[in-house]
């Protein structure tokens, strides 16, 4: 409770338990720290007791005046059924209330203990209750209670039959009982007037009270100031009741709560105490309050001066008492009593007068003995020493006995929650009857008509509230929530507490973590243990579950057959154990696991939808079409065409989607059904619309992981909508809000993009988009109510077109991107920003990719000598600019490596720019042209900006591998192209010559030969390629130059070195043995034409020597060759053996044959 004067209270002082005694207050403490437990050991019974006040009205105790010999109790005093400061503000307390209590008193103490009810306490009633049930087994009269189930606490209520049918007859609100009580139990009912004496006694002790506190002013003792002091900071009055009471009832001091006027019939004002405001649920969440308004108003306070935590043994009850309390005597507090001295005590006083001093743990009790209202002596009596008195002898251990029967018997049978129970023993009966009233009331027309249903559901209600609102919420107690709710909602009629029913709907959508829909699977087990406050909800009770049978039925069938239980005889409660229950509290409500995801997210959304459709029924039918307001034109729903379809369309859709989202930031508010901003139903209607909307999130995520993308699609289309209609009720944006939304549209993006990337399955995702369940229609018309849903219409239309796919990706994630970008989200959530921009990175790389295929389709459809198409060249911008803009999305958050890959896609589309300008001019007269070559270098550049970016090729040697050999094919391309279409029209032959052999030795240098990887031998073949394309170029120099010996010196050196680099790498390759023929045959006439330019004979001999030596070796090409034959004649079908990739093309025929031929002749 948190106040300061219960902490006081819990620890008793080392050594206060005295043995044999209460343990005694010191002079100065006041009635309220009385926390100190008090064992009693009476004929070697010890009996347990412990009270803690934890709530008091009363003002600070006055000292009782001990009236004179003979003082005359007939007359009244001066002071008598009038106000006195002495008596607090609250007017008389001090007497106690000697008011019947109402049919609802526990309940107005459980809305003020919410915390204790359902969980540690077991009972919550009037002490009278507890009192008359202790009592049964020396008793006769009657016993009439009513009995609830909350958690594991039970609300017992005196239930007055006399009362109640009385006022039956005027409302016709309990006449079903009234027809039930009279068939079964007293046929002929009627009204037992009280008796003169029973008014007589209540007057006198009245007027005994006033007496005691006043004694004319002659017997009142001043308080010395130390005690004043003292009372005034530990006692609890009205005045500071904010502290101590957490009660959400207004309390207001001005009433007058004149016990002893209602026996006189003068009728004491009764104010209408409002049910307090509950808040909603969890977190900080500032949801509406219920019953604010004094809706549903049950009248429901708490009536008792004092509240007291009572440990009876191992029970634990919250107690109300009225008693009277007074200081003076021996100990700082005594009860007072008034007794006949003709009349002897008997048990049933004794035990009275015990457990009510028990219960307020007051030390000692003081009779006043009269003779016919004339007053003779007084006998003060310790509290232990009571259950010894003369003629009142009582065993002690026989009371405990009996309460933990009584609360097993009641705990046993009780089960469910929500029912109204009625515990019936009729005067001078030996059965005690237990009937289920709510399903008695069922069998009758009007289910409402239990004057309980209403207390009863707005406590469970208010438990649940509770339980949810704690911060160190246990996921263990989600069970009992959850059944705490499910029960209230059973209770309530949807069309009167539309209120209730909605918020209930949301809290049980709130016990379902939707919010890591990953993590949740493993950390279900918690919600599966059954907490120890877990209880039954639907469970049959089972009559003979005892081993004693003790709750069988009667054998008369006509008397007990509506009876839920029935003890047969009140001697068995006094037998130790009789009763003992074997299942206290039956674990039965654990919560429902969801093992997967969907499941999870369907039960939420069935309570939103119950949530919703509550609030829709309780917005007035009228205000289903708003009033048109003067000062707005009414919007006509046409539209312009060039929004229609056309290519902008998305475009233009998505400009209106930023603006309305910069509209949001000043908090536009427009719903359609005219709900008043800040109502209840708007705030609910808001939390559940957005709880709806991050379901549908978590389900779309669910399918996009199953690849179920159809379905995904028109999942996320719901979260989106009901977005859009948050938007339009949401009169200031949260941040929080705004980030969902930026993570909805990412996702959206994500689902696009994959329905492009998996067109061939396009009909089963159309199939999967369109189906709707009753439920999603359902929702989906609570929203429309609000608004048309249409602001993310661009975003979630499932297109046919490619182009259309991915540009409405790309335009997701430019949104998701613009939200984090203008409400400054992107700071405070980094990963997602990230996450972000690399997806736009991404869309845009698969963009730029998707145009620059089409450019190199149509380049491959065009006849080769036409000129390059203005289509190509849009295209080429399209695909550039998107490249552009991706490598600047990977290069803002710093990812090197996805920069690389957009770099070397950008480089490629050069090459393609670069092949489209070859093709143009006559095949005959083609010649390199400068286009050509601007567009190889710019790719060039590209590559090595890659090169760059990836820094070394630790960071990823798969990339840096892969630009390595685009930017040596480049090269090889170029220098291959300037070699065979020499461009002489504007260049010196040595200068073609000089930059072909640059960039083959470029090629060359990016060209890895010695790395073990599967692109080796590819390498290998294009280092072999290069050296005889090298040799060659210099052979065929050597041959047309005339003139500087030098420079003919130096071609032939690097001839021969070309040459022998060619031939040991063709050697290395299994599949290039036309190849390496070639090479070793352009040796021979290499060398044949070096002899030629010789002089000496030794010289010519030492070259042809040479030649023949080289046509030896040629020995290795030919097996490779003869290999590469058989096996094509032995399998004829089958294709070619498949050579390495790029490596030389499978044998041709002719090829072979001329190679031979030549062989031959130089042979």
């Amino acid at each position: 409770m948190g106040d300061p004067k219960e902490a006081e209270a819990e620890g008793p002082p080392a050594g206060a338990a005295v043995r044999g005694g209460l343990s005694l207050l010191s002079q100065g403490e006041s009635e309220e720290p009385s926390a100190q437990g008090s064992a009693l050991f009476l004929g070697g019974n010890e009996v347990k007791s412990r009270a803690v006040v934890k709530y008091s009205s009363a003002p600070p105790r006055t000292a009782f005046a001990r009236l004179e010999e003979k003082t005359d109790l007939k007359l009244p005093p001066a002071n008598w059924l009038r106000e006195s400061a002495k008596l607090g503000p609250a007017g008389t307390t001090i007497l106690g209330n000697s008011k019947k209590s109402k049919p609802f008193s526990s309940f107005g103490m459980a809305y003020g203990f919410i915390d204790s009810v359902g969980n540690d306490v077991d009972v919550v009633s009037d002490s009278e209750n507890i009192k008359k049930l202790l009592k049964i087994p020396y008793s006769k009269s009657h016993v009439s209670m009513a009995v609830h189930r909350i958690g594991r606490t039970l609300l017992l209520d005196e239930l007055d039959i006399q009362e109640l049918f009385m006022r039956s007859s005027q409302t016709g609100d309990w006449t079903w009982l009234k027809e039930f009580y009279q068939r079964l139990i007293d046929q002929k009912w009627q009204r037992k007037k009280k008796s003169k004496e029973h008014w007589y006694q209540k007057a006198i002790l009245s007027k005994f009270l006033y007496y005691s506190i006043n004694g004319d002013g002659a017997a009142q003792p001043v308080p010395s100031t130390a005690e004043q002091q003292e009372s005034s900071s530990s006692d609890q009055t009205d005045d500071s009741q904010g502290a101590s009471w957490p009660a959400p009832f207004e309390m207001p001091s001005s009433v007058s709560e004149d016990p002893s006027a209602s026996s006189q019939g003068s009728e004491p004002l009764e104010p209408s105490y409002i049910v307090g405001h509950v808040a909603l649920a969890p977190k900080e969440q500032n949801l509406t309050t219920l019953f604010n308004d004094g809706e549903h108003s049950q009248g429901l306070k708490n009536d008792f001066v004092r509240n007291i935590l009572w440990t009876f043994e191992d029970i634990h009850m919250l107690v109300g008492s009225n008693m009277p309390i007074f200081g003076g005597g021996r100990y700082p507090a005594v009860s007072l009593r008034l007794r006949d001295n003709n009349k002897p005590i008997n048990v049933l006083t004794g035990i009275d007068y015990w457990l009510d001093n028990l219960i307020c743990n007051v030390p000692e009790l003081v009779m006043c003995f009269h003779v016919n209202g004339i007053v003779q002596k007084y006998e003060m009596i310790k509290t232990e020493e009571i259950p010894n008195l003369e003629n009142s002898n009582f065993s002690t251990k026989v009371i405990k006995d009996i309460a933990q029967n009584i609360l097993s018997f009641l705990k046993s049978n009780c089960t469910k929650e929500g029912h109204t129970y009625w515990l019936f023993k009729a005067s001078g009966s030996d059965i005690v009857k237990l009937y289920d009233l709510t399903t008695l009331c069922e069998e009758t027309e009007d289910k409402y008509q239990n004057p309980f249903t209403m207390p009863v559901a707005i406590l469970l209600y208010k438990v649940a509230c509770n339980m949810m609102m704690k911060k160190n919420q246990n996921k263990k107690h989600y069970g009992t929530i959850r059944t705490l709710l499910l029960n209230c909602l059973k209770l309530l009629d949807k069309s009167r507490h539309p209120q209730i029913i909605a918020s209930a709907n949301y809290m049980l959508s709130e016990l379902f973590q939707l919010d890591e829909p990953k993590k949740d699977e493993n950390s279900e087990s918690p919600l599966n243990e059954n907490s120890d406050e877990s209880y039954s909800e639907e469970e049959e009770e089972m009559p003979d579950s005892d081993e004693n049978g003790s709750y069988s039925t009667s054998s008369d069938p006509s008397d007990d057959s509506k009876a839920v239980a029935v003890i047969k005889s009140v001697g068995e409660l006094s037998v130790p154990e009789k009763y003992k229950s074997i299942h206290q509290i039956r674990p039965s409500c654990a919560f429902p696991v969801c093992h997967d995801t969907e499941e999870r997210c369907r039960l939420v959304l069935s309570y939103v939808l119950e949530g919703l459709k509550s609030v829709d029924s309780s917005i007035k039918k009228e205000s289903d079409l708003p009033a048109a307001d003067p000062s707005t034109p009414i919007p006509l729903k046409y539209e312009d065409e060039s929004t229609r379809g056309g290519p902008e369309g998305p475009e233009q859709q998505m400009a209106l989607f930023l603006d309305k989202m910069g509209s949001l930031q000043k908090g536009n508010y427009s719903s359609q059904s005219g709900m008043i901003p800040g109502s209840w139903q708007h705030k609910m209607k808001l939390q559940l619309i957005l709880k709806s909307s991050k379901a549908y999130y978590v389900l779309s995520d669910a399918a996009m992981s199953l690849q179920k993308y159809g379905r995904a699609l028109r999942y996320i289309k719901l979260a989106l909508q009901s977005h859009d209609t948050y938007c339009c009720l949401c009169t200031n944006m949260l941040s929080e809000v705004l980030l969902f939304l930026s993570q909805y549209l990412t996702l959206c993006g994500d689902i696009q993009l994959m329905l492009a990337q998996n067109a061939n399955n396009r009909a089963a995702h159309l199939e999967e988009f369109h189906y709707q369940t009753k439920e999603d229609q359902e929702i989906l018309h609570s929203l429309h109510r609000e608004s048309s849903c249409q602001g993310f219409a661009w975003a979630t239309d499932l297109s046919t077109d490619l182009e259309s796919q991915l540009s409405v990706s790309c335009k997701c994630y430019e949104a998701a991107n613009e939200i984090l970008q203008f409400s400054g989200l992107k700071s405070q959530n980094p990963e997602h920003y990230v996450q972000v921009l690399k997806r736009m990175g991404n869309i845009r790389n698969e963009i730029g990719v998707f145009y620059m295929n089409q450019a190199a389709a149509l380049q491959s459809e065009r006849v080769v000598s036409k000129s390059v198409s203005a289509a190509e060249q849009q295209l080429w911008k399209k695909s550039f600019s998107c490249f552009e803009k991706g490598i600047h999305n990977f290069e803002s958050i710093e990812d090197a490596t996805n920069a690389a890959l957009l770099l070397c896609n950008t480089g490629r589309l050069m090459r393609i720019c670069a092949q489209a300008h070859c093709g143009a001019g006559d095949e005959f007269k083609r010649e390199f042209s400068p286009e050509e070559g601007l567009y190889y270098n710019k790719a060039i550049d590209y590559y090595l900006k890659a090169l760059r970016s990836l820094g070394t090729r630790d960071i990823h040697p798969a990339v840096w591998d892969s630009v390595n050999w685009e930017l040596s094919t480049t090269y090889f391309t170029m220098a291959t192209l300037q070699q065979d279409y020499a461009p002489l029209s504007r260049k010196a032959q040595e200068q073609i010559e000089k930059e072909v052999s640059e960039a083959m030795m470029k090629s060359l240098k990016y060209c890895d030969v010695d790395s073990v990887s599967a692109r080796q031998p590819l390498c290998q073949y294009r280092a072999a390629t290069i050296h005889h394309r090298l040799a060659s170029m210099y052979h065929s120099c050597l041959r047309n130059q005339v003139g500087d010996e030098h420079l003919r010196k130096q071609h032939r050196v690097l001839a021969d070195l070309h040459y022998t680099k060619a031939t040991k790498l063709f050697q290395l390759l299994k599949d290039a043995p036309c190849e390496l023929l070639r090479v070793q045959l352009e040796r021979v006439a290499f060398a044949e034409f070096q002899m030629t330019s010789q002089n000496s004979n030794v010289g010519k001999l030492k070259t042809l020597s040479g030649a023949l030596d080289i046509m030896v070796r040629t020995e290795h090409a030919f097996q490779l060759i003869q290999k590469e034959l058989v096996e094509e004649f032995g399998q004829p079908k089958s294709g070619d053996a498949a050579p390495a990739a790029d490596a030389s093309p499978s044998l041709s025929r002719e090829e072979v044959m001329k190679l031979l031929s030549i062989f031959e002749s130089r042979l």
